[in-house]
């Protein structure tokens, strides 16, 4: 397999799109008289179908003009269009569209619409078209991803000479499917000024997305990275006043004659220095000439310094490389963040025979700040889960709707595992200085890590399968996991309100209000143990629970006539009855 370099794979890619013979026949499907078209008002569009390859080509044309304005994908939602919706993420709920763009798409949605519903992943489909043609093409393209989430068979919108079509919020939204942006092709003239008619200091909200196919008439290159992509947009609007009377006819001419070029295999820009020059600048260099951007310009009167532009990308392409080497990816480390879950699950069986649970034993360590082997490492398995899952919530969430839903129902069961787990580790961690109840101004839950809450909501939006796997009445109560991860928090803040009720110097009102909250913990308690969703280990001699059982006994009244109070009565009921799941909750 050939190796290329991250940047300068972009003459390979050019030459590899130009010598398929695409670009020629998309061109030549746009460009014929003899298929018939649909029209609307503006906008009209033919379907051609090659029976030999299999394919189906559809063009849009118009004849409409394009201006600056945006409009944005919420006013769209409160119109009730919703084609674009499965863009947003819940950290990008908003983007926008060119405004002239979309009013053409939508005075056809039902027309097109219908056209959509003749298209299958089984169909090997371009989606086409010049101009503000290739603009609508692109926003038939964008309705069809919703479509296209499985299958090979995935559209490709080619546009020729189209301006940019949104901000970068959806930019944004494209770059969080690993396949969406592969479905664009834009192909772009540097004599043609339609496609930076959006670019400048009078556009700044404007972000293209999508692979470009920059070429001249003897040359080509493509760039995927959407700010490389702005920069030589920029570049090519600073010599606009060489390219007046480009006619769009043209790319016929021109993907003509880089088809001819590529078949020859000459590709490389001849005759500039690059002496001196890292890999990656004379990378850039070699693009940027293909282009007709050579540093030779710069002895013209041209306001344009190529040095400068070639350094402006250098920048751009190294943090664009970085990202993509920084991604994170849930699976390289899946099998380290299982051996951890193992571990944590020997400490619990291993605190449990010390007759502590591993919530108490983690604690006490904390608090006296005596580390063994064992518990030094558990701080580092802590830490590590920690960290994985908090880059995989935030992977999830950036991803768009279908495939984050698809995403977190695969990581439902193991991120459950985790929270149960390790969130007691966390609340530990946060309660282990048992000095009273006035060193903590907020409770656990007013600081709750946003990714445990996260893990919680993908739970409660899981499958009814997801959901009826955990819920199977009676279980070995001695090797679960406390199906609520926040339990030892409520154990904590029921221990503070005990102190509350037994300080003499707290007035009345707030006294009340700490029996309020105990009442309320019994019940919660109590709930639990009927579904049979708390581990036995809070049973053990010197749990926290059991400290807060018996400080709360000492309450006048407390527990005389609760379910709760009879069921701790008697330690045959939970040490016992319980643990068999025979003890009578009704």
């Amino acid at each position: 397999m050939i190796q290329f370099n991250e940047f300068s794979s972009g003459i390979e890619l050019a030459s590899y799109v130009t010598s398929s013979g695409l670009l020629c026949r998309t061109w030549n499907t746009i460009s014929s008289s003899s298929i018939a078209s649909n029209k609307g008002e503006r906008l009209s569009w033919k379907v051609h179908k090659e029976e030999d390859a299999d394919l189906k080509i559809i063009v849009f044309e118009t004849t409409s003009q394009v201006k600056l304005a945006l409009v944005s994908s919420l006013e769209l939602k409160n119109k009730n269009f919703l084609h674009f919706e499965f863009l947003c993420t819940r950290k990008n709920p908003e983007f926008q569209l060119n405004k002239d763009a979309y009013h053409l798409f939508y005075e056809n949605l039902q027309s097109l619409d219908e056209l959509k519903s003749h298209v299958t992943s089984s169909t090997r489909l371009i989606v086409t078209g010049q101009g503000l043609g290739g603009s609508v093409a692109i926003l038939f393209t964008l309705s069809l991803l919703d479509i296209f989430t499985t299958g090979k068979n995935r559209p490709l919108c080619i546009t020729f000479g189209s301006p940019l079509i949104g901000d970068m919020n959806l930019q944004k939204a494209m770059s969080r499917s690993t396949t969406w942006n592969s479905c664009f092709l834009q192909v772009v003239s540097h004599k043609d000024p339609l496609p930076r008619l959006f670019v400048g200091p009078h556009a700044t909200q404007y972000m293209p997305f999508g692979t470009f196919l920059f070429c001249s008439d003897e040359s080509s290159t493509c760039f995927e990275n959407p700010e490389s992509i702005l920069e030589v947009l920029k570049a090519m609007a600073s010599i606009q006043g060489e390219n007046q009377g480009f006619q769009s006819s043209e790319y016929g001419n021109i993907v003509e004659k880089l088809y001819q070029k590529s078949i020859y295999k000459d590709l490389l820009a001849r005759g500039v220095d690059m002496t001196g020059c890292s890999t990656l600048q004379a990378s850039i260099i070699l693009q940027l000439s293909a282009l007709g951007l050579t540093p030779q310009m710069q002895q013209k009167q041209y306001n344009i310094d190529i040095n400068n532009l070639v350094r402006t990308i250098e920048i751009l392409e190294k943090k664009y490389n970085h990202q993509k080497r920084t991604i994170f990816d849930p699976t390289k480390k899946l099998n380290v963040m299982k051996v951890d879950m193992v571990q944590l699950e020997w400490y619990k069986k291993d605190s449990r025979n010390q007759n502590i649970g591993y919530y108490d034993r983690y604690k006490n360590m904390l608090s006296t700040n005596k580390f063994s082997t064992s518990d030094q490492d558990v701080v580092n398995f802590h830490k590590n889960l920690t960290n994985y899952w908090e880059k995989m919530v935030e992977t999830a969430e950036l991803k768009p709707q279908k495939e984050g839903a698809a995403f977190r129902t695969r990581w439902l069961f193991a991120g459950t595992n985790y929270r149960r787990m390790v969130e007691p580790l966390e609340i530990a961690n946060y309660y282990y200085s048992n000095e009273g109840y006035k060193k903590f101004p907020k409770s656990y839950f007013e600081t709750r890590s946003k990714h445990y809450k996260q893990l919680e909501e993908w739970l409660k939006e899981g499958t009814a399968a997801a959901s009826n796997s955990n819920s199977t009445g009676t279980r070995n109560v001695e090797s679960i996991l406390t199906f609520d991860s926040c339990f030892w928090a409520h154990v904590e803040e029921a221990f503070i309100s005990c102190k509350v009720v037994k300080d003499v110097k707290v007035d009345v009102q707030l006294k009340e209000k700490a029996k309020k909250k105990l009442l309320e913990f019994e019940d919660y308690v109590y709930g639990l143990l009927k579904n049979y969703e708390v581990s036995s280990d809070i049973f053990l001699r010197d749990s926290s629970y059991m400290t807060w059982w018996n400080e709360y006994e000492k309450i006048d009244g407390a527990v005389s006539h609760s379910k709760l109070g009879r069921f701790m009565s008697n330690a045959n009921n939970y040490n016992v009855k319980y643990v068999k799941g025979t003890y009578n909750f009704n």
